[in-house]
């Protein structure tokens, strides 16, 4: 048989799906997969089921539903100031990972260099690489996590077509400062380069901290595509719903990658997730700061049994350091111990970068509901105290 795709034959199974098997081989608490354990708004699912029974139930615009656009036009306007034509400069997409991989598919050519930004979602690396594109990664430094100038000069050159920003960042919890973006905007300037934006978690932001896109800064709206998603925005992830912003010109191309890809997504689910952006502000507005009493809650109680807590200022994830415990082996040992043996699962940081990578650092997601953070705790306390 001739060669397959190296990019996704030569893949092992996701971090994800190996730690979510085994916490239900063993009975854990999956802290490891980012998805709440509860549903989202009562109304935007009965809208979606009042809009699957009445139809229309057959291809809706390839752009998306139009209640969608324009909501999502509003909402980008209300709370950023971001003027965006719903008509031709927002597509909708089948949740946030078809949303980056049309966005890449569209924009990046075989032969020019994607800078990553590590620890990097682990979905961004292929899908560059699957279309012809050259990843080149800026390793960024725990606790902080700051993105320097030096980073940015080793990994921009004339080949360098756009960088994935994630921000709020999975797995780390940052959120880019002000000074951070501006930086990065000198360097999109400086050498012509695109952004996609990975902002799929813009409401999920702690201490009074608040997201600010790079499109917002001066000469950045006609550099930057958006990346957003209803998952997490409404504790949906299983709606896939997501969408992508940008100027015209950059759309065009997102919008022909995804009818390639998609073309659409269920009708009914966009009606709800309009009417959500529309009615539902209270419901993450309120979610930011249940989750950031999760997360005080969890870096807190996991300090006293011995973890080292980093700063988490957005995202559902906490970032621990694991020296102090004294463990003996790698961070995915580690994960696999605890899951078999304290039955609690959660994710090694080291498959978020490539080449040799922190061995220490383990990230637990804390976007469950109290009762289920406190057996966590309960178990892995009472591990660590035996052994």
């Amino acid at each position: 048989m001739k060669p397959l795709n190296p990019t996704f034959a030569g893949a092992g199974t996701t971090i994800f799906t190996v730690m979510s098997s085994l916490a239900n081989q063993h009975g854990a608490v999956n802290l490891g997969q980012g998805f709440p354990d509860t549903d989202g708004p009562l109304a935007l699912r009965e809208r979606a089921a009042q809009a699957l029974i009445e139809g229309p139930n057959q291809y809706p615009p390839m752009m998306g539903v139009e209640s969608l656009r324009q909501a999502l036009a509003a909402h980008a306007k209300r709370f950023y100031d971001l003027n965006y034509d719903w008509r031709g400069e927002i597509v909708v997409t089948s949740g946030g990972t078809e949303a980056l991989t049309a966005s890449i598919m569209g924009l990046v050519k075989p032969g020019d260099e994607v800078v990553l930004i590590e620890p990097a979602y682990d979905s961004y690396r292929p899908i560059v690489e699957a279309v012809g594109g050259i990843p080149k990664p800026i390793r960024l430094a725990a606790p902080g996590w700051q993105l320097t100038e030096a980073a940015l000069a080793a990994a921009f050159g004339p080949k360098t077509k756009a960088i994935l920003l994630n921000s709020p960042m999975n797995p780390a919890g940052k959120v880019f400062l002000p000074d951070e973006l501006k930086l990065l905007a000198s360097f999109l300037t400086r050498f012509d380069a695109l952004a996609i934006c990975d902002e799929v978690y813009e409401h999920l932001t702690f201490d009074g901290i608040r997201h600010a896109p790079l499109a917002t800064l001066p000469g950045m709206y006609e550099r930057c595509v958006r990346v957003g998603s209803a998952g997490k925005i409404f504790s949906l992830t299983g709606w896939k719903v997501g969408w992508v912003e940008g100027p015209a010109a950059l759309i065009g191309a997102v919008a022909k990658a995804h009818q390639f890809i998609t073309f659409t997504t269920p009708t009914a689910l966009q009606i709800a997730v309009a009417h959500g952006l529309n009615a539902a502000e209270d419901y993450y507005l309120t979610l930011a700061k249940e989750l950031e009493g999760n997360r005080d809650y969890l870096a807190r109680e996991l300090a006293q049994i011995g973890f080292e807590p980093l700063p988490a200022q957005g995202t559902y994830f906490l970032t621990t350091d694991i020296r102090k415990l004294r463990f003996n082996g790698s961070d995915v040992d580690f994960c696999k111990h605890i899951t078999e043996h304290a039955r609690v699962a959660a994710i090694p940081l080291s498959v978020f970068f490539t080449g040799e990578a922190p061995q220490h650092l383990v990230r637990f997601a804390f976007c469950k509901q109290r009762s289920v953070l406190e057996e966590a705790v309960k178990r892995l306390a009472t591990h660590f105290k035996r052994n």
